[in-house]
Parts: C-alpha cells; sequence; structure tokens
C-alpha cells in the first residue's frame, strides 16, 4: 500500500510538471512586456511603438512598457531582442534597419534568424526636409539651386547607417546626382534638430515627426517619399511627382520576437496589434501624422519585410552602401 501511494504521488508530481509550461502558455501574459525602440526617444519608431504599447497593454490587460536602446542604427537594441529569453516578454519595435543592417554591416553581434516578424505597427511617409530659410520650395527647386550654383556637397543628416534616411539620401544621390554627403546622428529628433539649426542641409524624416514642425514654420517640407499624397498636408508634393519615381520608401515599425518564441504567444500578440490598429485612439494618433496603420497576418509581415530587403537590397548593391 506504501509504494502504491508513493507511486501515486509521484505520478500527480511529475502530471503537475509537465502540465506547468501549458498552464504558462495559457496564462500569457502574466507579467509586463517590454518593447524594445532601439532609437532615441523623439523619433517615429519611439512615437509609433509608445502609441501601440498604451492600446496593446489594454487588450492584453497587462502592462506593456518602451525600453530605448539607442545605437548602430538601430543594431544595439536589435541585438539585445535577439539574445533576449524567447518567453513571449521582449519584443523589438524594428524599422528598415532591421532588414538591411546585415547587407551593409561586414558583421553584427546577432543573425537575422534570431529575431522572427510578428507584426506590421504602420508606415509613415518619409518627408524630405530643409531649413526653413532654405530659397528652394520643394524638392526639384532644391536640386536645381544646387547644380546651378555648383555646390559640391550636401550634408544630408541620418539616424545612423542604414536607417530610412540615409536610403533616402543614397536614392536622392543616385536620382539627381547631387553630391550627397550622409551625417549620421542617433535618432530622427537629432536628425530634424541639426536641420533647424542650420547644421546640415536637409534629411528626411517620418511624416509623425516633421510635420508638426513644418506647421509651425520650423523646417520646409521638399517632398514626400511614400505612396500618394498626405491626407495630412495635401499640398506636399511625392518625389513621384517632382520627377524622380525611384525616390520611394517608407518609415515603417514592425515588431519582431526573439526567434523561438512560441507561435501561439507570437499569434496572440499579433492579434493585439491588429486590435490596437484598428482602435480609436491609436487611429487618431495615426492620422495626425498621415501614417498608415499595420494591417495582416504573420505571414504577411513575414512576406513584406522579404520583398522590401530584396528591393532596398538592390539600392545597397549600387551605391556600395556599408557601414564604416
Amino acid at each position: 500500500m506504501r509504494t502504491f501511494k508513493l507511486g501515486t504521488c509521484a505520478l500527480l508530481v511529475g502530471t503537475a510538471l509537465v502540465a506547468l509550461p501549458a498552464c504558462a502558455a495559457g496564462t500569457w501574459p502574466d507579467h509586463t512586456i517590454v518593447f524594445v525602440a532601439p532609437f532615441s526617444p523623439g523619433g517615429a519608431n519611439d512615437l509609433v511603438a509608445r502609441i501601440f504599447a498604451k492600446e496593446v497593454s489594454k487588450e492584453l490587460k497587462q502592462s506593456v512598457i518602451v525600453e530605448n536602446r539607442p545605437g548602430a542604427g538601430g543594431v544595439v537594441g536589435a541585438a539585445h531582442v535577439a539574445h533576449s529569453k524567447p518567453d513571449g516578454y521582449t519584443y523589438l519595435v524594428g524599422a528598415n534597419g532591421t532588414i538591411t543592417n546585415s547587407l551593409i554591416r561586414a558583421t553584427q553581434p546577432y543573425k537575422d534568424a534570431q529575431l522572427t516578424p510578428v507584426a506590421l505597427m504602420g508606415v509613415a511617409p518619409s518627408v524630405i526636409v530643409t531649413n526653413a530659410s532654405n530659397p528652394a520650395n520643394n524638392l526639384k527647386e532644391f536640386v536645381e539651386n544646387a547644380k546651378k550654383n555648383h555646390v559640391n556637397r550636401i550634408t544630408f543628416a541620418v539616424a545612423g547607417v542604414g536607417s530610412t534616411p540615409d536610403f533616402v539620401g543614397e536614392m536622392m544621390k543616385e536620382e539627381t546626382g547631387l553630391p550627397m554627403q550622409a551625417i549620421p546622428y542617433k535618432s530622427g529628433s537629432e536628425d530634424v534638430n541639426a536641420v533647424m539649426g542650420n547644421q546640415v542641409d536637409a534629411t528626411s524624416e517620418a511624416s509623425i515627426v516633421t510635420l508638426p514642425l513644418v506647421k509651425a514654420g520650423k523646417l520646409k517640407a521638399l517632398a514626400t517619399t511614400w505612396g500618394g499624397k498626405l491626407a495630412s498636408a495635401p499640398n506636399i508634393k511625392t518625389t513621384a511627382e517632382e520627377g524622380y519615381p525611384n525616390i520611394r520608401i517608407g518609415h515603417w515599425e514592425g515588431l519582431f520576437a526573439p526567434t523561438g518564441t512560441p507561435a501561439t504567444v507570437l499569434d496572440k500578440m499579433n492579434a493585439a496589434i491588429q486590435k490596437a490598429a484598428k482602435s480609436k485612439e491609436v487611429l487618431d494618433a495615426l492620422d495626425k501624422s498621415s501614417i498608415e496603420p499595420g494591417r495582416g497576418t504573420r505571414a504577411e509581415f513575414i512576406k513584406f519585410t522579404q520583398d522590401e530587403r530584396a528591393r532596398l537590397g538592390k539600392v545597397v548593391a549600387k551605391g556600395h552602401m556599408k557601414a564604416s
């Protein structure tokens, strides 16, 4: 009888141990979730991360905080997430650099395969801007003035090598023939501050960052680089309208998880992001800056990242873009 009781207890304990992971997965999330923004506060990446964190927190009924880990064009933050425990509590709010850094850098502290796409959060049109005192009123005039005055260098602020502004600068160089020189900063907010302070000639930043400053007369918009007209600023022409259709890129933000995170958890997070993207609070915040909310399944976001990597990879190869 004693043997039977011991065996029964062992069986019950063993069953309980086996059941623990399943219970844990079923109750996700049961503590704070972290969205890592790989750029400094104030840029599009950080702002979109915070807009979504608040609504995702409501949806999952768990605290979601944004943690800034800037450096090396987003590599520092991406590496942190790539090496984090794949338990569904740490995510990267990635951008273009997340899928192009390995094309530009000879080495980086993580492999692309260590990050798994989860959900597209939004796409912010990029707006090419210059100092408010610049005589050019659009991109065409900016290019013509530079050529007419035989300018031998146009400084262009970028949020690190491989960032969206860096790609815009490279595309401008290729399409206009202007002598562009990239000047690296840590974030989009630093980029626009440099332009406002006349430390550099121009930059291209997300509409969420640039439009308030354009409307306040602190920056001058030259063109927008994604899709059609901006709903909140229809007077700004597109690069295609200005004669440069190949200058095309958007500031997209998407959630990535450490590879190995349970698929059931990733599906729940994708659903939470999609629901947040349809909420009045998020839509109102995004509409103010003409940002398109993210849509689609995990599979669709994976395809989006693959297509963009292939398209931008051609820009990297043509421009011989390399991190120093």
